[in-house]
């Protein structure tokens, strides 16, 4: 994919932020085609283009670090530090999506106390916030089928859930709110299978009931995809750990135009899409 973006027509949103994911730091060897010790530098090259396009925030969207075969909570939480140091340089505001493998062999808390969601209370997992006009959402899909969250590693991968209590939320904030909202989340929600949150289907139809989600935007399948399901649009990022060199980078920059139409500027390996509403 061209790292040379295509704007659309609209040359003044009301609304541009960054978007990145599955970067999985950790200065481990290549596996399986990921090139986890290029994460740094990939991620920096990420920062330095938000940085110089000035968007309005920069959210990642999980899996921001991995961790040794032979786990290390000291390793890990270095490994955390040090990849949050860079991407906390991107824009004033900074915002964290909760992956499976960011909780591998740290705890949630442990993980937000390194990380910075900017003006939101340090042990939130999901919250929202408001900018031009539209809410955010952040959702997190990091709990067992028995409704125990992940931690330390005590989870399997395919099973991953939004409980009761969140769902409850969901539709509290999206029923209250007067903006149009844009959900974040890391596994994903427009299917089934093994990437898929288990009660997906529960979660869009929260979200198609309220009429007020114009996109969802995951991480955790690291090719990437797009699917509109019943009026809302599901984009997933690809990830940044897979293959070698910037050629390989994925990150993209989402414009939202006045008309709530959204284009989304992707570079590298990330693929540019208009979503008309």
């Amino acid at each position: 994919m061209s790292s040379t973006p295509v704007y659309a027509v609209d040359s003044n949103p009301k609304l541009r932020f960054g978007i990145v994911t599955d970067s999985h730091y950790a200065e481990i060897d290549t596996k399986m085609g990921r090139y986890y010790r290029q994460s740094l530098a990939k991620m920096e090259e990420c920062v330095n283009l938000m940085k110089q396009q000035q968007v309005d925030f920069l959210i990642e969207l999980g899996d921001l670090k991995d961790q040794d075969d032979e786990p290390s909570e000291e390793l890990t939480i270095s490994y955390l530090r040090a990849i949050e140091s860079i991407f906390q340089n991107g824009a004033e505001r900074t915002y964290h999506v909760l992956g499976n493998h960011d909780v591998d062999s740290i705890s949630k808390s442990q993980f937000l106390s390194v990380t910075t969601n900017t003006g939101i209370p340090s042990q939130d997992t999901f919250y929202t916030y408001c900018l031009g006009g539209l809410q955010f959402m952040v959702l997190d899909a990091n709990y067992r089928a028995d409704g125990e969250e992940y931690d330390h590693g005590n989870f399997d991968w395919v099973d991953t859930n939004i409980p009761a209590s969140q769902l409850d939320w969901l539709r509290q904030k999206l029923h209250a709110s007067p903006f149009l909202s844009v959900v974040f989340v890391h596994q994903l929600l427009d299917g089934e299978g093994s990437h898929y949150i288990n009660n997906a289907v529960e979660v869009r139809q929260i979200l198609e009931d309220s009429g007020k989600v114009l996109a969802v935007f995951q991480g955790h399948q690291h090719d990437g995809q797009y699917s509109l399901i019943n009026g809302i649009h599901y984009y997933t990022l690809p990830a940044v750990v897979e293959g070698t060199g910037q050629k390989n980078n994925a990150y993209a920059i989402v414009e939202i135009h006045r008309d709530n139409s959204i284009s989304v500027v992707g570079y590298h390996k990330a693929f540019s899409r208009v979503f008309c509403q």
